[in-house]
């Protein structure tokens, strides 16, 4: 049974509260367990989480939820790329599968709203890589 870390980003909360319960419930699916839960306030916060759960010996792979919603400014595309850049370098610096359950950026709120359910891909991203690799 594939045992999973989560990192679940506070912003957004009315979306990526629900990404949580849908990650549960995908990961309840694919006979996987949550191991630990970490809440962080927002998406750029993720990568040291991921890497402190990617460090611990009953996790087998993270999946980082959260959601880029487009503001007045490009700020939302350098927090997307930025922390996909980390994520991954925590991935390949453990050694450990790090999905990516972010929405946007270049998203509205209603948008993100639309898309809670793409938590359930970077669960079962996650169980795949570690039946797989």
């Amino acid at each position: 049974m594939t045992s999973l870390g989560l990192v679940v980003a506070e912003f957004n909360a009315s979306v990526t509260e629900e990404m949580e319960s849908v990650a549960r419930d995908a990961a309840a699916e694919a006979d996987a367990t949550v191991a630990e839960t970490v809440h962080v306030p927002g998406v750029y916060d993720a990568p040291l989480a991921a890497d402190r759960l990617a460090r611990r010996d009953d996790v087998d792979a993270v999946a980082v939820l959260g959601a880029i919603v487009t503001g007045d400014t490009d700020h939302d595309q350098v927090i997307g790329h930025a922390t996909a850049q980390k994520l991954t370098d925590v991935s390949l610096d453990r050694d450990l599968p790090v999905t990516l359950g972010v929405t946007g950026p270049g998203m509205s709120g209603a948008e993100a709203r639309e898309r809670v359910e793409n938590a359930a891909k970077a669960v079962e991203g996650a169980v795949k890589l570690v039946e797989r690799l």
